[in-house]
């Protein structure tokens, strides 16, 4: 017997995740990964013909919560601008049948920024204070809510090049965190930042790591865009990295396939992952130099949202 999946879609998806607690999702799915009950293989990019965009597919299987899935994600190339959007489907692994259907936009930014919460918790230092947020979009302050209690925080600095003219988008990260600055330039936002955050939709470097004043955690994130990066390539081999997933990020993060071809880097230089950090395998990182962190965004990381919304539904 069939049965018909429960749809849900963007404003039901936003009204939904307020319920949860997203990052510890993910630190009980990368617990999962580091204990073998999960399973994570690479992303798909498919291209569509004559340059007219691509898709992207992300999988995951979870095999403790009986569900597997997929999120898929185009950019679609049109003359007013690219459009993306992404759905993800859940599967029950004991029925074959769909379990849901839901709109991925508001998933994927919950699950990017509380990925990157689970790293900064992981590796940012116990004394962190300054903390640096560069890109003010919904992303960027869906971190900026993930992250606000992980440390005392007593200096947050905030750039993005439209925020000039945005007192409105200026208003909802002050909410979050009232001692919030907007900095000038980026070079003001991220002077002596201890935590700095890249939440750009940049097809190349952001900042340059070379530049800063003093050892830092830097994460990054990622884009449709074909080999997107927001540190320069080479900078790779100047600092400890760190990534969600290590049997897979190489092989689809712009900074890291450009320095392994450029630059003489290679993934088995990096330091660890999240199921790494989360299992005890590898420990804090010291801070003689930057610390690195590139999450791709995983497709366990949508199947475990998506499959704890499906267990919030009567």
């Amino acid at each position: 017997m069939t049965c018909t999946p429960q749809v849900i879609d963007q404003t039901q998806a936003r009204a939904l995740l307020a319920r949860l607690d997203v990052p510890q999702i993910m630190r009980k799915l990368f617990r999962d990964l580091a204990a073998g009950q999960a399973v994570q293989p690479a992303q798909q990019l498919v291209e569509f013909p004559q340059g007219a965009g691509d898709f992207i597919n992300y999988l995951g299987v979870l095999a403790e919560d009986g569900v597997y899935g997929v999120k898929t994600s185009p950019y679609i190339v049109r003359e007013q601008g690219p459009l993306v959007t992404a759905w993800t489907l859940l599967m029950s692994m004991q029925t074959g049948q769909p379990l849901l259907l839901c709109d991925a936009g508001e998933l994927t930014t919950a699950r990017t920024a509380a990925t990157t919460a689970v790293a900064v918790d992981a590796l940012a230092p116990a004394d962190a204070r300054r903390l640096a947020i560069i890109g003010s979009g919904k992303v960027a302050q869906a971190h900026l809510q993930y992250v606000q209690a992980l440390r005392d925080w007593q200096h947050v600095s905030l750039y993005a090049p439209s925020l000039a003219g945005e007192p409105d988008t200026v208003a909802r990260f002050k909410a979050l965190a009232p001692r919030l600055t907007v900095a000038d330039s980026r070079e003001a936002a991220v002077a002596g930042a201890d935590v700095i955050l890249l939440c750009t939709s940049s097809a190349g470097p952001v900042i340059d790591p070379a530049s800063l004043n003093k050892p830092a955690l830097i994460t990054s994130i990622s884009t449709n865009a074909p080999r997107a990066h927001e540190v320069p390539p080479h900078s790779l081999n100047d600092m400890q990295v760190f990534c969600d997933y290590r049997q897979t990020t190489p092989g689809s993060a712009g900074e890291m396939l450009i320095a392994a071809e450029r630059h003489g880097w290679d993934r088995t230089q990096i330091v660890g992952d999240l199921a790494d950090l989360l299992s005890g395998k590898v420990q804090r990182p010291g801070y003689g130099r930057h610390v690195f962190f590139r999450s791709i965004g995983l497709g366990l990381e949508d199947i475990a949202v998506a499959n704890a919304l499906h267990r919030l539904q009567p």
